[in-house]
């Protein structure tokens, strides 16, 4: 039986295993079914973590915290999470891709979110083939090109500058006039020669043809526009992935908030003993990399002191 099993491998997950066998415990699998990293890894850039001075990627960031999160004793296993139970003798029951299945003491849960459609006419029909939800993956096909960006946030704004470096012209489509990006971020935009901002604005329609994306269909306060751009990138925010903790009855494992997050307590306790969340899926979840981080230590010290107290 595992001591401690943690789902996910972001920067909640890494850092919780960083401190469960750091601080003791011996039988600690982190259980993701890709590269660690989590989503910050899809980022173009990473200014404003502390200690980290120089201006980076999201995955030249992350790479060296698999290195260490590992020099302690955590195992990685890649494998995808389906079900977490919890059993009659106060154990849980993981319940893995492929019909296998581990037992543990306790589990953190930090499964992170991703990001949401936007809910226009053509985003399923296109996406990869024009639609994208990730700059840094994509915008190198668009070299030279025109692209829209559909976002008010700071990773709508952060992205279409990274794009700026990259495209000829970015169209950057907001249904408000007034953004929610940090102001330094704001006033970089405002800025940016090659970045247009449309406001007031929302996508109708993405279409095209078998090559891809053609163009774009704006809906406007005083009308319509169609943009001849063969990309839109889609910034509109996250849902949490919460799917593993839905039991067979439908119903839930833990208390949860009505958005889907998990409901837990200082020390990211929820209110089943032994089960802990982290990061984005928590409640009130600032969606920041050194939050997620900072949730996964405490999630881990609770863990310890959980586990502690089981002998």
């Amino acid at each position: 039986m595992l001591d401690l099993a943690i789902i996910g491998g972001g920067p909640a997950g890494l850092s919780a295993g960083l401190y469960a066998t750091r601080g003791g415990l011996k039988n600690v699998v982190m259980f993701e079914k890709g590269m660690p990293g989590g989503q910050i890894t899809s980022s173009s850039e990473i200014e404003n973590y502390p200690g980290v001075a120089q201006v980076m990627d999201g995955i030249s960031f992350m790479t060296p915290w698999s290195e260490q999160c590992m020099r302690f004793g955590l195992k990685h296993e890649m494998v995808g999470v389906e079900q977490v139970s919890k059993n009659a003798d106060g154990t849980f029951t993981i319940k893995l891709e492929g019909g296998k299945s581990e037992m543990a003491k306790a589990v953190i849960v930090c499964t992170g979110s991703a990001p949401k459609k936007a809910g226009f006419k053509g985003e399923e029909e296109f996406f990869g083939r024009g639609v994208s939800t990730c700059a840094t993956c994509d915008g190198f096909f668009y070299k030279n090109k025109e692209v829209a960006v559909l976002g008010g946030g700071d990773t709508a704004l952060e992205e279409a500058l990274y794009l700026a470096n990259i495209c000829s012209k970015i169209y950057l489509i907001h249904r408000r006039d007034t953004f929610r990006a940090a102001p330094s971020t704001v006033e970089k935009v405002k800025k940016n020669e090659k970045i247009e901002l449309i406001t007031n604005a929302s996508v109708d329609e993405v279409y095209g043809d078998a090559s891809g994306v053609l163009g774009v269909k704006l809906k406007l306060q005083n009308g319509e526009r169609d943009l001849k751009v063969p990309g839109i990138f889609t910034f509109v925010g996250l849902n949490v992935r919460n799917e593993i903790l839905k039991q067979d009855d439908g119903s839930f494992l833990c208390e949860m908030e009505a958005g889907g997050q998990v409901s837990v307590n200082l020390k990211m306790q929820t209110n089943i003993a032994g089960l802990f969340a982290a990061g984005d899926l928590r409640k009130d979840a600032p969606k920041q990399v050194i939050c997620a981080a900072g949730d996964g230590a405490v999630a881990a010290l609770s863990a310890l002191s959980y586990i502690e107290n089981l002998h």
